[in-house]
C-alpha cells in the first residue's frame, strides 16, 4: 500500500520557521518526484514546490527564496524547510508523489497524496 505521512506542522509566529516532512512507503519513492502543496481556507490546492528523483528543485514564486525542498532518498522521505513564514503561509500542506521522476507543478501528475499537516502562521 502506497503512504505518505506528511508531519511537522504547527503555530509559528510570522518571520518564525518550521520544517515538513514527508516520509513514503509502499513504492520506489527514489524513482518518482515529490511535490508541496498547500491549501488555504476557501482557496484551492495551489502547487510550491517539486524535487525531482535526482534532486532538483522548483519553487512557485511566492515560496522562493524563503522555503527549501529536500529529499533523502535512503530514509525515503522529503522535507520543505519553511523560513521567514508569513501570515499568508497559514493553510494545510500536503505532499504528494508524481507519476514521473522529473520536475512538474501539473497536480494531475501527482497520484499518490498524503494527509494535510497544518501550518498556521499568527503572533
Amino acid at each position: 500500500e502506497v503512504q505518505l505521512q506528511a508531519s511537522g506542522g504547527g503555530l509559528v509566529n510570522p518571520g518564525g520557521s518550521l520544517t515538513l516532512s514527508c516520509a513514503a512507503s509502499g513504492f520506489s519513492f527514489a524513482g518518482h518526484a515529490i511535490g508541496w502543496f498547500r491549501q488555504a481556507p476557501g482557496k484551492e490546492r495551489e502547487w510550491i514546490s517539486c524535487v525531482s528523483s535526482g534532486g532538483n528543485s522548483y519553487y512557485e514564486d511566492s515560496v522562493q527564496d524563503r522555503f527549501t525542498i529536500s529529499r533523502d532518498n535512503d530514509k525515503n522521505t522529503a522535507y520543505l524547510q519553511m523560513n521567514s513564514l508569513k501570515p499568508e503561509d497559514t493553510a494545510a500542506y500536503y505532499c504528494a508523489a508524481a507519476v514521473i521522476p522529473g520536475l512538474t507543478r501539473r497536480i494531475s501528475l501527482y497520484n499518490h497524496w498524503g494527509q494535510g499537516t497544518l501550518v498556521t502562521v499568527s503572533s
